[in-house]
């Protein structure tokens, strides 16, 4: 056995049961598998050409030596991110700590009570912070969350508004850069109208619907938004607020002054700067908006025994399920980093934050005292962190630089100065002396920091907020390790089972890839640095564009979106700048199979493009017949397919290649969904098979890791024609020599995540990567053969084969009385996690165990499968009181006095002998969805008030 080899750390099956694996399904080699599988006219000829695979050990000391070329200045920048203090009990036990991190999203909350319960803290946060009425459970950063609030707002105008075409949104001259380039890629392609000014000469006209203010300014000002929301309130324009949530602990909450929406970003609590993300961005507003609330909601609702239960809520308003009539097409959040935001609300304790935001405060004072007592001209009359000084900015930029400080410099008469967490009193010293040098004065000494407040009193803070236990009671490491951990233990992830979840590749997250996030030259680099000060990052993140080109086979590579739903809009936008330059504004058909993702025509939509519905064939094909009818029938104004391959059947569907040259025959481009590009790595590629722009999902084909629902990156990879839109930043030149304006608030979306990609590639290797998919290959028709006669695989391919992930028909056991959802949960009972249930196809699973299960756990789930199958089959539709119906169920129930169902309670428990070995029990009995729905409770409540709803 090669000790050294990634891959074979990686790869779950042994030689031995490959060979085992490959009787049952019935074929001589692994290499007659895939001819099987994949149709030969797509398989790549040449293998990829990337460089030879490194060792666990030579890759940790590789990245640690590529560290040492990123720079850690004293970094006073802001513009959104700051330095932090990561406590170190969040970061062993949640951030470092495969039990938090490898968990899916809490589709199934009867085994995700502790994720879901870290962040209903967040949800409760962020509603105390900014008085809104209800939030969602994170975004992916400021920008993108501001720029949502733009679309809520254009979403919810009132009759007359939508009546007269009012589409006319005022962006305050002082919200950041990077959102105001956000704002207007989304603006334009659904029709808005940006107007940016000033707060103080804005007339209130009725040809607005909204407005959105910084809180405070970007340049560190703080402006009288009660006044402004006054007034626009009054003529009937909604308001946005993005606010600075450490600043909210001194300032009042903009849903006190009437504010429509808050938004911002949760980084200031402890995580690391990252060179950008990720970060968890929070949204919070009216109640009355819920339904047009973007991204998942934690709500309340109780389960089967009346007790107190949560899940996520209202998703009938989300993609999945409203697909082009979606109010975003967000379909993930920032899970880990808002639990971790959650975590360091939760251990300060309101008391702990307003120590943390005085200190801030006060050293932005004592700075500010002291540089005009050498003269300089601080202009801001109200400020919080950030001091804007009138100065020449070159002469200070030549002195900070040689004393390795960054500082901000938005023109050349202005330098700006934002403190933060980790700013001592002797750091304070060294900012006096960076000035008092340039101004050629001998420097001022403060001894000491005194108390002030430079914050004008209308605004001061006079809310309570984190008034509840859960804020007062973990302020010690003993408690709060002791409550992380009792979270941990309600949720299953990837330390406990396979979660074979078909479309989402919940693949192992190799210790080795997750290490370098805690390395500090990878953890504290500020997005916005001069590039000499991050040449490490931008070595890794070239080389991992790199690779990733080579992988799809296009051209060049862009990592600025920050999540799969975020990379099919940046891809649409590439297409339609593609067209437009070409003199094509006309262009706006999308071609979208029924059988695709509901993000992909909620990303259509979002592009301002029309979607056109093709149909599927009996075999779940793409009707070719039909798209070629409605390409033709649109060509002159048709601009994309979207397609996903293998597509989302579970099969390679052998006229790919005729469908994409359907399309570029008809002047379309064709956009391929990523979602399952572990089937192709190293065997075929988007490029081969004659697609011009893909996203890829780090966090499935690229080994990040989902963390209970995010973080997520959504790279995009495009054809020649589409390189020069790829999308820029207006702060760090990125893109193309015609980039579209930003897809995220980062110029290289969420970098610190990409570091596991980069390790990833560059451990496997070429071989690796194709054995990797070969693997998830061999898995997935292992499942299908060992099921069959148990469990109908509804699509394959021609030769019978599925592709890395198949869908079975769970809809005949409704003679049973059985729906697919009794054997989700009861699977619960046999210690998995459920597969993805009824998509694409309403009662059924769709199955992917991905490379990295061994046999033994393989043989454990389809074990599992088949025992289920043998308690349908003991079961009549007139029987509800049966062990399907009842699952899953808790320890609670099973240790009860009483127990008057008509099965043992080891049926229930203890269905197969290796469960006893290692149960994990759900925490909760099957939650009331409905229940929640109907009585919406999205933040923490005391339990008294729980009960009296």
């Amino acid at each position: 056995m090669n000790t050294n080899a990634f891959a074979l750390r990686h790869i779950g099956p042994r030689e031995e049961d490959k060979n085992l694996m490959l009787q049952t399904i019935g074929v001589d080699s692994l290499d007659q598998l895939i001819y099987e599988t994949i149709p030969d006219d797509i398989r790549l000829k040449n293998g990829l050409n990337l460089e030879e695979p490194m060792t666990e050990h030579e890759y940790l000391l590789h990245i640690h030596e590529l560290s040492k070329k990123n720079k850690v200045y004293k970094t006073y920048i802001g513009l959104g991110y700051h330095p932090t203090i990561l406590p170190a009990v969040i970061q062993r036990n949640i951030l470092e700590n495969p039990g938090w991190y490898t968990a899916y999203t809490p589709y199934q909350a009867e085994i995700a009570q502790g994720r879901l319960e870290a962040l209903l803290n967040f949800q409760t946060m962020v509603i105390d912070l900014t008085g809104m009425e209800i939030a969602n459970a994170s975004l992916l950063d400021e920008s993108t969350a501001a720029a949502e609030a733009m679309s809520l707002l254009f979403a919810v105008r009132d009759r007359a508004q939508k009546k007269t075409g009012i589409n006319k949104f005022f962006v305050s001259e002082n919200i950041l850069p990077q959102t105001l380039s956000l704002l207007q890629t989304r603006a334009t392609p659904i029709g808005i109208e940006l107007v940016i000014g000033s707060e103080d000469n804005f007339d209130f006209s009725s040809e607005f619907f909204g407005a959105i203010l910084q809180y405070p300014g970007k340049d560190g000002q703080i402006t009288d938004i009660k006044t402004f929301i006054s007034k626009a309130n009054d003529a009937q324009i909604k308001v946005a607020v993005a606010a600075d949530i450490l600043s909210l602990v001194k300032l009042e909450a903009p849903g006190k002054f009437g504010a429509d929406v808050v938004v911002g970003t949760t980084q200031r609590f402890g995580i690391p700067m990252g060179y950008g993300g990720p970060h968890a961005a929070y949204f919070a507003t009216k109640e009355a908006y819920k339904r047009d609330l973007p991204g998942r909601i934690i709500g309340i609702t109780k389960d089967t025994n009346g007790n107190r239960a949560l899940r996520m809520a209202l998703q009938t308003r989300e993609q999945h399920i409203k697909r082009d009539k979606a109010t975003s097409n967000i379909c993930t959040a920032q899970v880990l980093l808002a639990v971790m935001a959650s975590m360091y609300a939760v251990y300060h304790g309101a008391n702990g934050l307003k120590f943390i935001a005085n200190k801030v405060h006060n050293k932005t004072s004592t700075l500010a005292n002291a540089l005009e007592k050498l003269g300089y001209k601080q202009v801001n009359t109200s400020f919080f962190d950030t001091l804007q000084v009138k100065t020449k900015a070159k002469k200070i930029k030549k002195v900070a630089t040689e004393k390795k400080v960054n500082l901000y410099y938005p023109d050349k008469n202005t330098v700006t100065i934002s403190i933060n967490e980790t700013t001592s009193i002797r750091d304070i010293n060294y900012l006096i002396s960076v000035f008092a040098e340039a101004a050629k004065k001998e420097t001022i000494v403060c001894s000491s920091i005194e108390s002030f407040n430079n914050i004008d009193e209308s605004i001061q803070r006079t809310s309570d907020f984190l008034t509840l236990d859960v804020f007062k009671t973990y302020h010690s490491e003993t408690e709060l390790m002791r409550y992380i951990k009792s979270l941990e233990r309600k949720d299953l992830s990837l330390n406990h089972s396979m979660i074979s979840l078909g479309s989402c590749t919940m693949k192992l997250n190799a210790a080795s890839e997750m290490l370098p996030l805690s390395i500090y030259k990878w953890a504290n680099i500020h997005p916005f640095v001069p590039a000499k000060q991050a040449k490490g990052y931008l070595t890794v993140l070239k080389e991992l564009e790199d690779q990733l080109t080579e992988i799809t086979g296009f051209a060049a590579t862009s990592l600025q979106p920050n999540s799969g739903a975020q990379g099919e809009f940046a891809g649409l936008m590439v297409i339609k700048a593609y067209h437009e330059s070409r003199g094509d504004h006309h262009r706006n058909i999308c071609l979208i199979p029924s059988s695709a993702h509901g993000t992909n025509p909620a990303s259509a939509v979002m592009a301002g493009m029309k979607v056109i519905v093709t149909k599927s064939t009996e075999e779940g094909n793409i009707d070719v017949d039909d798209l070629r009818e409605k390409a033709e029938l649109y060509k002159d104004n048709l601009s994309c397919l979207m397609v996903t391959y293998p597509s989302t059947h579970g099969v390679y569907e052998s006229a790919i290649k005729e469908i994409t040259k359907l399309i570029h025959d008809n002047g379309g481009q064709v956009y391929m969904d990523g979602a399952n590009m572990n089937a192709q790595v190293g065997l075929t590629n988007p490029g081969n098979i004659g697609a011009d722009v893909c996203h890829l999902n780090l966090h499935k084909t690229f080994a990040i890791p989902h963390g209970g629902g995010g973080p997520g990156v959504g790279p995009i990879c495009v054809a020649k024609q589409l390189v020069p839109f790829l999308p820029g930043n207006p702060v760090i030149k990125t893109g193309g020599k015609k980039a579209i304006t930003a897809i995220s608030a980062a110029p290289y979306g969420s970098a610190l995540a990409c570091l596991i990609s980069y390790g990833y590639i560059k451990m496997l290797g070429a071989e690796g990567l194709t054995e990797s998919t070969k693997i998830a290959i061999l898995n997935a028709n292992y499942i299908k053969q060992r099921l069959e006669g148990n469990f109908d695989t509804l699509y394959s391919g021609e030769r019978g084969r599925a592709a890395h992930e198949m869908i079975v028909d769970c809809r005949p056991f409704k003679a049973n009385g059985i729906e697919v959802t009794d054997i989700a949960k009861r699977l619960m009972d046999y210690g998995f996690h459920a597969p993805t249930v009824s998509f694409p196809v309403a009662g059924t699973l769709m199955i992917e165990p991905t490379e990295s299960e061994s046999k033994t756990e393989i043989d454990r789930f389809c074990d599992a499968m088949i025992s289920i199958k043998k308690e349908i089959d003991s079961v009549s539709k007139e029987d509800n009181n049966n062990v399907l119906k009842n699952a899953p169920h808790t320890l609670e129930m099973i240790t009860a006095n009483t127990w008057d169902l008509p099965y043992s309670r080891e049926a229930a428990a203890f269905p197969l002998d290796y469960v006893k070995t290692n149960k994990f029990w759900p925490s909760v009995r099957r939650v009331d969805d409905a229940y929640g729905d109907r009585n919406l409770v999205c933040s923490c409540v005391p339990i008294e008030a729980y009960a009296e709803a």
